[in-house]
């Protein structure tokens, strides 16, 4: 018996047959994107019905107000969605990101005039290697003219912030951004020009995996230590969600980044004492994956519930199981198109005070214990370890 049938008890036939008729999709008056969504796709069945479904949910998140964070996994940049995130950026329907260092290292390539390029799956790899050609799946780039320069843009964003007092990864790539803005040829191009100009922290949960990361070595090993603090980053990235009256999750892949997001409403509940939450208010994903191969990170909503990370076991969330260069496009345009612009909200420049409002408002009696009695505090624990 299943959980909905189960928990639903029998509804009576006419019941279960009240939803919308499915009748032959009409395409004729439906060729903008925003209309091909909300009366083709939605009237729809499987996949294209899940679709319709994520791009209406993203749409009440933003006219919702949901502070919401997009999760960034997969070579989503090398196949130039950066653009798509751009534009949504510009519209303020992001207010922070959590990405791969591989993306945002990608990233650098067009506004430095690198080139980036339609090849094609089925190569020779050993003929590329021999011409100093690389591979991302059907992209070919060219080591020589663009690894070297994105180096230097890093390097010169290391040597710009404070390198020996603890940063976050935001605050890294928030000067990276700047850089870009001040230096390279083109950068209306960049992920993270867009984000360093419309406030829009971008945290990476695994920095030392990408090449970004590596660069840190030799300014570690020619000039002392580095003190960048991932630990600085999930104080910061809960510190925004604790401070936010809803939030929202758009997770594009799965992964690392997106755990780092969705694992903010449980610290905040089960260690820190905060019961105000009670989960992410809305979530959609994008993923090909499948939850009964153990790869789904973070899981499926409902499992999520059970962490405490969506509200709602049921409501406002929406996998839809497609490969994201395919789904994103199609939903950041209906957001665009059905949605009115946001303000951004520039968290980048408040970070470090809802960080202070969190480090206020944490009770350390209330950590560990929450308000179940005869649970140990943290400061018990912590003395006893």
């Amino acid at each position: 018996m299943s959980h909905q049938h189960d928990k639903e008890g029998c509804r009576g036939r006419d019941a279960w047959l009240s939803g919308p008729s499915i009748e032959p999709l009409q395409l004729a008056g439906n060729e903008h994107v925003a209309d091909l969504v909300d009366n083709v796709y939605a009237r729809s069945g499987f996949n294209a019905r899940r679709l319709a479904e994520a791009a209406q949910l993203v749409a009440r998140m933003i006219d919702d107000q949901a502070t919401i964070g997009l999760t960034l996994a997969g070579a989503m940049t090398p196949i130039g969605m950066s653009g798509v995130l751009i534009s949504l950026i510009e519209a303020g329907f992001i207010d922070v990101i959590v990405s791969t260092g591989a993306n945002l290292f990608h990233d650098l390539a067009r506004p430095f005039e690198q080139p980036m390029v339609q090849g094609h799956h089925e190569v020779d790899d050993n003929a590329l290697l021999d011409d100093g050609v690389a591979r991302i799946y059907d992209v070919f780039i060219t080591e020589e003219d663009y690894i070297l320069p994105n180096d230097e843009a890093v390097l010169r964003a290391i040597k710009r912030i404070d390198y020996r007092q603890p940063f976050s990864t935001a605050t890294f790539h928030h000067e990276l951004g700047r850089v870009i803005l001040e230096t390279a040829p083109h950068p209306g191009k960049s992920l993270l020009a867009a984000a360093a100009k419309h406030g829009v922290p971008i945290y990476t949960s695994s920095p030392g995996d990408s090449v970004i990361g590596l660069m840190f070595v030799p300014a570690y090993l020619v000039d002392g230590p580095v003190a960048l603090n991932p630990i600085l980053d999930v104080v910061e990235l809960m510190a925004i969600v604790y401070g936010a009256e809803k939030t929202g999750a758009l997770e594009i892949g799965g992964g690392s980044p997106k755990n780092f997001f969705m694992q903010t409403q449980p610290m905040l509940q089960q260690m820190l004492g905060h019961h105000t939450k009670g989960g992410h208010d809305y979530f959609v994903q994008l993923t090909t994956d499948s939850p009964h191969w153990g790869g789904l990170s973070g899981a499926t909503p409902s499992e999520a519930k059970s962490w405490g990370k969506v509200r709602d076991a049921r409501e406002n969330n929406v996998i839809v199981y497609s490969c994201a260069s395919l789904t994103l496009p199609l939903i950041a345009q209906y957001a665009l198109a059905r949605s009115r612009p946001r303000e951004p909200r520039r968290l980048m420049q408040h970070v470090a005070e809802l960080t202070e409002k969190l480090r206020r408002d944490t009770r350390p009696d209330a950590i560990f214990a929450g308000d179940q009695p005869g649970n140990p505090t943290f400061a018990e624990v912590w003395k006893k370890a």
